[in-house]
């Protein structure tokens, strides 16, 4: 795919303008203790203070305020772990339309109850791919609403690039931003957005080892779709969308890749010295961070805290 037809900064900045309403501007806050360790000074912009507790109100807002008024009024529908679920269920409350999510049965339970709080109808299914997207299905063909993917969609990652904008407009020096890699919305967001405004910076994906395949697909140049995914990163378990794919591989420096113990410790080293709430897919940056220290050393590094929707009667630690 060629470069023009990939959202446009002007095309961003029209989804930050489109969106604002239904988002915060989160903060960016910093840690001298983890500055110390990492050997670098770290910007974490916290989306885990965002709408929903996390960044994906952002591309769920976007594809919903794109929506045409005749696809509005029979609503929306999505398959998700937890975090674009409520996202989207969120957005369709206040665009008062309905939003039917189909959640695997191992979401969590936090998750869960987030979608019903905003008025999401859901459905239940195992715990793949392969029964999110049958499921899914059979839901469109019943109710006529419109599917709004997680991340596999230009609408949703042009909101995700909204992120990474708000840190360029409030900080023009980062030497590099390190990003959790999923479904890779939030990844080709923030390279996008940095290819235009920072494109002296390099753009990381952190991912857990246990669901590597950005991390395989990125070295073999090829997409390769993960199949038994592992890992306690909840929100990072989904395998990497195509078009998301096409972004990654243009406009990202490499994937780091780290192990659940190594997630936890830095999950635990947040909520120690920062004093916030993350959930285990938030800290993977960090974790790459402190992995792969010398690439970082001395610079300006972007981390962006993906969201803070955790169970607090199973942390890890």
């Amino acid at each position: 795919m060629s470069e023009h037809n990939y959202p446009s900064l002007k095309d961003i900045r029209s989804a930050h303008e489109r969106i604002k309403h239904m988002i915060h501007k989160t903060p960016i806050l910093t840690c001298s203790t983890i500055d110390r360790m990492a050997g670098c000074q770290v910007y974490f912009k916290c989306e885990n203070f965002q709408k929903v507790g996390a960044f994906k109100a952002r591309g769920a807002a976007n594809a919903v305020l794109k929506l045409s008024a005749k696809n509005r009024e029979k609503g929306v529908a999505t398959h998700s772990s937890g975090n674009h679920a409520a996202a989207l269920a969120r957005a369709a409350a206040e665009a008062g339309i309905p939003a039917y999510i189909v959640m695997p049965s191992t979401a969590p339970e936090i998750k869960k109850n987030a979608v019903l709080e905003y008025g999401g109808i859901i459905t239940l299914c195992a715990p793949t791919l392969a029964s999110r997207e049958s499921t899914l299905a059979e839901v469109v063909v019943r109710t006529g609403a419109t599917f709004v993917p997680p991340f596999d969609d230009f609408n949703v990652i042009e909101g995700q690039a909204t992120c990474a904008l708000e840190m360029w407009d409030e900080k023009d020096d980062f030497d590099a931003i390190i990003a959790p890699v999923g479904g890779g919305g939030l990844l080709a967001g923030t390279s996008l957005t940095t290819h235009y405004m920072g494109p002296h910076a390099s753009v990381y994906g952190g991912e857990p080892e246990g669901a590597d395949d950005a991390y395989r697909s990125f070295t073999a140049k090829t997409r390769l779709p993960v199949l038994t995914p592992n890992s306690i990163a909840d929100g990072l378990l989904t395998s990497l969308g195509k078009l998301n794919f096409e972004i990654i591989q243009d406009y990202v420096a490499g994937i780091l890749t780290v192990s659940d113990s190594e997630i936890i410790a830095a999950m635990r080293l947040i909520y120690e010295r920062m004093k916030i709430i993350v959930e285990p897919s938030c800290a993977v940056p960090l974790a790459a961070l402190l992995k792969y220290p010398d690439q970082f050393q001395g610079k300006q590094v972007g981390i962006i805290l993906s969201g803070g929707n955790v169970d607090l009667s199973k942390l890890p630690f």
